[in-house]
């Protein structure tokens, strides 16, 4: 008997060693199947952007199908993994199955984010390098890349802003830079006993000089109210869209300027 009860458990114990190096022989492959194809995708990742760059495609377009490429390819791999250790595949299918509507419900925030990104690459209410303003927000800057959940921002003082694209998608966006030519508007007061017709022959010279403005658009000077303690002047003028900050600053400065050189009072509150 005893020598009986020897043999099982040897061969109990055999039995386990077998199975256990198995095991791990599976978990082996399947690490190396995650090494390895992780390192495919990156390469594949890489030779797609190319391609992607090379046809003139738009690059948040670029961005948003590489990032959701390698996360698609990835979960592949993983679930071949998965199956070579040897979970069945049918049971990875009940398992998700069961576990869809949790994960859905935990993750709706993230699914809406990668829907607002493919309603952002379809209807392309900007691209990256584009200006934008989320209206209602402090949020505002030069659009640096477009990923499957969110939008980066790049502000004048080089700071980031990382924006989900569910808000984006949902939210009222000026975009400063969608069109080549912006309009310039300025309005500035002169005092109700300057000279008007002086004032603005003084706006035209000044708007002669500058080589910027678009002369096929013209400019318009004119009086645009009587407030009440200013003859408020106004001028427009059409400008290429990146030279619109740029030009404005500097008529605002000549203005000022030539109006003092030619004794033009500016009103202002005094105390």
């Amino acid at each position: 008997m005893l020598l009986k009860a020897n043999i099982d458990w040897n061969q109990m114990l055999q039995k386990y060693m077998d199975v256990a190096i198995s095991l791990a022989g599976k978990l082996i492959v399947g690490l190396l199947i995650i090494f390895v194809g992780f390192k495919l995708i990156q390469i594949l990742v890489k030779i797609v952007k190319t391609a992607l760059e090379k046809a003139d495609i738009d690059y948040g377009v670029i961005s948003f199908s590489c990032s959701f490429l390698k996360i698609a390819l990835r979960c592949v791999v993983i679930f071949m993994a998965v199956s070579n250790v040897g979970v069945g595949v049918s049971s990875i299918v009940a398992l998700l199955g069961s576990a869809g509507v949790a994960v859905g419900l935990a993750l709706q925030g993230t699914l809406s984010n990668v829907a607002g990104g493919v309603l952002l690459l379809i209807l392309k209410p900007f691209q990256v390098g584009d200006y934008i303003v989320l209206t209602g927000t402090e949020c505002e800057g030069q659009v640096a890349a477009m990923d499957i959940f969110y939008t980066k921002l790049k502000t004048v003082d080089n700071r980031v802003i990382v924006i989900p694209n569910g808000t984006l998608s949902n939210s009222n966006l000026i975009n400063n830079t969608k069109q080549d030519k912006r309009l310039i508007d300025i309005s500035v007061g002169i005092s109700y006993d300057a000279d008007i017709r002086e004032a603005k022959r003084i706006l035209k010279e000044i708007a002669a000089k500058e080589t910027r403005i678009l002369d096929e658009e013209g400019v318009n000077i004119f009086v645009s109210s009587l407030a009440d303690s200013a003859v408020m002047m106004g001028i427009r003028c059409w400008v290429p869209t990146e030279d619109y900050i740029t030009t404005k600053w500097q008529l605002n400065e000549e203005i000022k300027l030539k109006f003092d050189e030619e004794g033009i009072e500016i009103p202002y509150q005094k105390l």
